[in-house]
């Protein structure tokens, strides 16, 4: 089972890529989950949400405590906890930020035995979509840099996703910040 742990603020998607996610994996026949936690729901609020893939059904029905994958939208979170607390040994932290993987390791991971891939999401969101939403980037971010879903599958269920809540227009936008984000990553 992979299990993964993002960590965001309020009103940054990250409960709807951590569906995304999931239902991407759903669509690939693996078993899912996929839900947040809310502290104070409202925007910009520290905020979690969790996703299990697996090949056998899914029988833990509890927060992530040690995921294999974390995944950061926001870095000032690293002011407030330490989103990294519990990840695996050997594990992936994917995080939306300018830094390369190297100077997220002196600043932020330390001597942590874990693989450190970093994408300046909400530059590419901003200059595909217009607002500084990172959830959609991360996510080829994710497809690229941990291979948890294929690249082709997460585009057509995006596309399939926003196509009846947004704009021809908007959607564009995200499966562009989708393709860049997957060419952009480091790691």
């Amino acid at each position: 089972m992979i299990e993964v742990r993002w960590h965001s603020r309020a009103g940054q998607g990250a409960k709807t890529a951590a569906y995304i996610l999931g239902e991407t994996a759903l669509k690939s026949g693996w078993q899912i989950q996929a839900f947040p936690e809310y502290g104070p729901e409202r925007r910009g609020a520290p905020m979690r949400a969790f996703t299990r893939i697996s090949e056998e059904p899914i029988l833990v029905h509890s927060q992530v405590q040690n995921p294999d994958v974390v995944v950061v939208l926001d870095t000032t979170l690293f002011k407030m906890m330490d989103p990294l607390d519990g990840i695996k040994e050997g594990g992936a932290v994917v995080i939306n930020t300018p830094l390369t993987p190297e100077e997220v390791r002196n600043r932020i991971a330390g001597n942590r035995n874990i693989r450190i891939f970093t994408v300046d999401a909400t530059k590419i969101s901003l200059e595909t979509i217009g607002i500084p939403i990172p959830n959609t980037p991360m996510l080829g971010a994710i497809s690229k840099a941990l291979g948890i879903v294929k690249f082709d599958v997460l585009l057509e269920h995006i596309e399939e996703q926003l196509g009846h809540k947004v704009s021809p227009k908007v959607v564009e936008g995200n499966l562009q910040a989708v393709r860049r984000a997957y060419e952009e990553v480091k790691g």
